[in-house]
């Protein structure tokens, strides 16, 4: 049977986004209540009865979470441009390598704003 799990986790952060244009509102600093669904999918074993852990998933995220919880985004090492598609990525490969059943990242920049992202492979909807 496969199966997709989410855990989440929340974080927050300061940032600004030094790409976007002089004047605009992300120019300037500022902070977010930051949500993170971390997702893992695949086959669950039918002798164990699930895919992973939740554990073992959260054991992955708390050194991340500590990093950039009540941070200055851009001061994190390789966040210098900390937009929500950036967080996402940078996350993904810190994750990958301890969690191989990785199938997306979400990062909820608001509540009415994400994105999602699902690997370099990935390509399309």
């Amino acid at each position: 049977m496969y199966v997709r799990l989410v855990k989440s986790f929340g974080f927050e952060a300061a940032h600004f986004l030094p790409g976007f244009p002089e004047g605009h509102k992300c120019r300037r600093m500022h902070g977010h209540s930051f949500r993170v669904d971390v997702v893992v999918a695949g086959e669950m074993d039918p002798v164990v009865g699930h895919l992973i852990d939740y554990g073992e998933i959260k054991k992955a995220i708390e050194p991340l979470h500590e990093k950039l919880d009540h941070q200055v985004l851009n001061q994190v090492e390789n966040l210098e441009n900390p937009t929500s598609e950036m967080i996402a990525a940078w996350l993904w490969e810190r994750l990958v390598t301890t969690l191989p059943l990785l199938a997306e990242v979400i990062v909820h920049e608001t509540c009415t704003s994400r994105c999602h992202y699902q690997g370099p492979e990935h390509i399309g909807p």
